[in-house]
């Protein structure tokens, strides 16, 4: 299994929030995105809120792609 080697380069600014993706969380613990998924459903209530999980627009993603994020504010 490849840990994220930075996790900085993981971390993007999406609406005003630095976010990371599912699928990176998912390497980062070492399952299945989908698994991942399934306990954040499972304990939604552990979730709640717009700040904390949102989904992206295919829009956003390709935005996210196309830059390097940085941590500096």
């Amino acid at each position: 299994m490849d840990k994220l080697d930075n996790i900085q380069d993981h971390i993007y600014v999406i609406r005003g929030y630095r976010v990371m993706f599912d699928f990176d969380l998912a390497k980062i613990y070492e399952v299945e995105t989908k698994y991942l998924k399934r306990q954040v459903r499972r304990n939604i209530e552990r979730f709640e809120g717009d700040d904390f999980m949102f989904e992206v627009t295919p829009e956003e993603i390709l935005r996210c792609q196309n830059v390097t994020s940085s941590w500096g504010g």
